[in-house]
């Protein structure tokens, strides 16, 4: 990889052979972090959109995805993952109640505590949400060259340490 370097720090970009543009001028990591942001922001968004319900916003779904990945929670554990109110997760909840994608149980431990679990139709809405999503970004990848794909393999990973960290 070709290093474009800043005063304070080298970062290695893309070999003219993988890049689609002519090379451009050397940036900075400031200019790479507001780059990455947005593209990384306009991704997540145009992913999002593909779901099995429209109805539901974003954070519905992350809290139906988070059920059905993480099992049972209750009312503040949800939340806190979210980092919301109580109140607003309620709100939450309550929606996916109505559309029938979780229902509210006693926990048999303290039955003062109530947690929400994933029916089948929650379930099966998490499963077909990421088909879609994973098909979308799959027939996307598919029309890339083969050395633009690797580098998004090496440009994942890099994602996952920075998010991770």
């Amino acid at each position: 990889m070709t290093p474009i370097s800043t005063a304070a720090t080298t970062i290695a970009g893309p070999t003219p052979e993988t890049r689609a543009e002519p090379p451009s001028r050397r940036i900075t990591t400031h200019e790479l972090s507001s780059n990455v942001r947005v593209a990384v922001a306009r991704l997540s968004r145009r992913i999002r959109a593909e779901k099995a319900d429209g109805a539901l916003s974003d954070g519905q779904y992350s809290v139906l995805a988070l059920l059905f990945r993480e099992g049972e929670r209750t009312l503040s554990d949800l939340a806190d993952h979210e980092r919301v109110t109580p109140p607003s997760m309620n709100r939450t909840v309550n929606k996916l109640e109505s559309a029938g994608y979780v229902v509210r149980r006693a926990s048999a431990d303290d039955r003062r505590k109530v947690l929400f679990v994933p029916t089948d139709a929650g379930r099966e809405l998490v499963k077909e949400t990421r088909r879609r999503r994973d098909a979308w970004l799959d027939r996307r990848l598919a029309k890339l060259p083969a050395e633009t794909r690797a580098l998004l393999a090496d440009a994942a990973q890099v994602m996952r340490e920075l998010a991770d960290s």
